[in-house]
């Protein structure tokens, strides 16, 4: 697979200005970097279309309030991120409790909702500098030396904070309780 870079400093300068040709095509240029992240953090393949695709009409409607080009995918992470957690909520209130009779299937897939929630608010409890590193390293599979260059790291700095990123991310798995105590265990 090539890689796909995010759109460029000067494209998303025009966008923030107005230009709307530079707007479509930032959007479209972000699309598959932000489909990507809903795939990775939403619960169910529909969740991520929809979630990829409300990230799309913040970041059309929204371009003017980015800080910096640079912070772009940042930016978009969070955005997805919030959306798939909030479908999230509202898929798990909506089917209320699990009764006892729920076949395995329905289980596994509440199961794994819950750890995707819990992998995304452990991620995004990182401070920013490490979860950028994590998201281009792990969640979009960038290189070591293309993440170290896309964020003017040395190699060794950006393996430094990936290996805070992901200790951090593991501690605050394992020290956040089981969503469903006794799940599993008849």
């Amino acid at each position: 697979m090539a890689d796909v870079k995010w759109p460029g400093d000067q494209l998303i300068a025009a966008a923030q200005e107005g230009d709307v040709e530079a707007t479509a095509a930032l959007v479209s240029g972000s699309h598959p970097h932000v489909q990507r992240f809903a795939y990775s953090l939403c619960a169910t393949p529909q969740d991520a279309e929809d979630a990829a695709q409300e990230a799309l009409i913040i970041l059309y409607r929204k371009i003017g309030m980015l800080r910096a080009s640079g912070a772009l995918a940042s930016w978009m992470f969070r955005i997805v991120r919030n959306e798939c957690l909030r479908r999230a909520r509202l898929s798990l209130r909506s089917h209320g409790p699990v009764p006892d009779t729920v076949v395995p299937s329905f289980e596994d897939e509440v199961l794994q909702r819950l750890e995707a929630g819990r992998v995304a608010a452990a991620i995004a409890d990182l401070p920013a500098d490490q979860r950028r590193v994590l998201i281009l390293r792990d969640i979009q599979g960038y290189s070591g030396r293309m993440v170290a260059d896309a964020l003017g790291l040395s190699t060794a700095a950006m393996k430094s904070r990936l290996h805070r990123a992901r200790a951090a991310v593991r501690q605050a798995l394992q020290a956040t309780p089981d969503p469903l105590p006794g799940a599993g265990h008849d």
